[in-house]
């Protein structure tokens, strides 16, 4: 019953940071100034460093523990750094919508391989039948947006190979952060260490591209908002959750986030979604459900499906 509520309890905290993400591309928008790397790096960069600064007091407890795990962490604290330059700037060549889409997208099956091969999980058919619908959901959200989007053949291409970049870093980190919890470190402090020195590792580049964040109360306004909501409480929620569930299950759980881009890009930035690309929300919305749901739950509604009582 305990273990039943603690994974409930993760689901929901990696649902409440996946929708916090799906905002950051549409607040981007609003200090176009700014470009891709200065967004990503005063997003991921100062929200890291708060992170650690929470995890201050932990951290400094823990630190022989963690020093012990020191190549864990510099698996973790690279990702951190090189993800929200390759995301942003990846959203700026394709689109809103289609740079989400491909780099939480590819998140899932990156994180699953990573896993196979590091840690021997092996995959239940629940996860990968709703992880492939999953796909399924990413690739008609991406076809509907990648239609409709004015960026040159060239630019499109450059933007989803950096989503790809996006998505591998995003699933590195993910496993990183929970080797480390799984090493006995506590969760506040595998968090706060990894997102800490991932930061630092970005104040060079806020320093070299972040004199626009100045010029403007927009640009100043969206900075300190993705700073402290998606990056901070968004990844605050997200080190919660991953403490109770695997990192396969929370990148997968992470793919309502292109769900929520879509819808702002549709109803404040303009960007226009076909029928089909809102079939590929559907298809994403049925992943959620068929990877979170409970097997035993989802055994007994395809028993009644199938003895036609329903």
């Amino acid at each position: 019953m305990l273990a039943s509520g603690q994974r409930l309890s993760g689901m929901a905290g990696v649902l409440v940071a996946a929708i916090l993400w799906g905002t950051t591309g549409t607040a981007a928008t609003y200090a176009p100034d700014l470009s891709p790397l200065a967004v990503g790096a005063v997003a991921m960069g100062v929200g890291g460093l708060l992170q650690g600064l929470m995890a201050a007091t932990t951290i400094i407890r823990q630190r022989r523990l963690i020093a012990r795990h020191w190549p864990v962490l510099l698996t973790g604290a690279l990702p951190v750094a090189v993800y929200p330059l390759a995301f942003y700037t990846s959203m700026r060549y394709a689109g809103v919508t289609v740079g989400t889409v491909i780099s939480i997208g590819s998140a899932p099956l990156l994180s699953a391989l990573i896993e196979t091969r590091l840690d021997g999980l092996r995959l239940t058919k629940q996860w990968a039948g709703g992880a492939l619908v999953g796909v399924a959901g990413m690739a008609l959200l991406c076809i509907a947006q990648s239609g409709g989007h004015s960026s040159g053949s060239g630019s499109a291409m450059a933007g989803i190979a950096l989503g790809l970049l996006a998505g591998f870093t995003y699933a590195l980190y993910s496993w990183s952060a929970r080797r480390l919890m799984q090493g006995g470190v506590r969760p506040r402090a595998a968090m706060g260490a990894t997102f800490g020195a991932g930061g630092l590792m970005l104040m060079p580049v806020l320093l070299i591209t972040g004199a626009p964040l100045l010029d403007a109360w927009n640009n100043a306004a969206t900075g300190i908002y993705m700073a402290l909501v998606p990056m901070f409480v968004g990844y605050v929620c997200y080190g919660f959750g991953l403490a109770r569930i695997p990192a396969s299950m929370a990148t997968t759980i992470t793919l309502l986030e292109p769900v929520i881009a879509a819808l702002l890009a549709v109803m404040l930035v303009g960007e226009r979604l076909p029928t089909y690309g809102w079939a590929g929300v559907a298809l994403i919305v049925v992943s959620l459900a068929a990877i979170t749901a409970p097997a035993d739950m989802l055994r007994f509604l395809s028993g009644r499906c199938k003895s036609g009582t329903f």
